[in-house]
């Protein structure tokens, strides 16, 4: 009996012993420390759903009389450009000032000729013509030729009393020039027509100058036949 009560005392003392050793070398780790506070998240609103939602944008009915695709608008509204249809065989990239241009044309041709700047398909002049008389002291003067229309093939001689000085002058744009000595007291100058041109009469225009190169006459003529003559008569005193 003894012996029993004894080692229940000396059981005792050591698990005393042992639990305040223990006891004395474990320390307890402290809890963190934080510099800032966690967030709190907002709290979600929860709508009613029954409620009228101011958020959402209004949607907008369509109107099909504004959607062209659907039903074009009239051309023919007040104040919209008048319809684009027309008899008209012209195009788009035609000039509109080209229907003018024919009657322009004719009426220029039909000055011209009026005016002897063109020759014609009209009458012939079947007789000689007179260009004028003048009087001069000069010795001799300076005949220019060219032709006064189209260039067509006129064709034109000079002579002087009879005296043939240029027997073929082809008339072009350009002046042919001819040199006619002049006899004391009267002098008789002839341009004869050789032929007349592919487009009409004989036409020339002609120029005289004195031995000082003063312009004593510039004339023309028109539609001259063939073999026909235009003259002048120049007294030298």
């Amino acid at each position: 009996m003894k012996h029993l009560l004894f080692f229940i005392l000396f059981f005792t003392a050591v698990t005393v012993s042992a639990q305040t050793e223990f006891s004395t070398k474990y320390k307890s780790i402290p809890a963190p420390k934080f510099s800032a506070k966690p967030k709190k998240l907002p709290a979600t609103d929860v709508k009613d759903p029954t409620a009228d939602n101011l958020d959402m944008p209004a949607i907008k009915t369509p109107n099909v009389f504004d959607n062209t695709s659907i039903t074009p608008k009239s051309k023919f509204q007040i104040g919209e450009e008048k319809s684009k249809f027309t008899m008209s065989t012209e195009t788009d990239f035609a000039n509109p000032g080209d229907r003018y241009v024919p009657k322009m044309e004719k009426e220029l041709d039909k000055a011209l000729k009026a005016e002897g700047l063109k020759e014609g398909r009209g009458p012939l002049v079947k007789k000689n013509i007179s260009l004028g008389d003048f009087k001069t002291k000069s010795d001799y003067f300076i005949i220019k030729l060219r032709d006064f229309g189209a260039i067509d093939g006129d064709l034109v001689s000079v002579s002087s009393n009879d005296k043939i000085i240029a027997n073929q002058i082809f008339l072009d744009v350009n002046f042919k020039q001819v040199k006619v000595d002049l006899a004391n007291g009267f002098n008789k100058l002839d341009f004869t027509a050789l032929n007349i041109g592919t487009l009409g009469g004989n036409t020339a225009e002609i120029q005289v100058y004195d031995d000082r190169g003063n312009l004593v006459t510039n004339d023309y003529w028109n539609n001259l036949a063939a073999g026909f003559k235009a003259s002048i008569i120049v007294t030298k005193e």
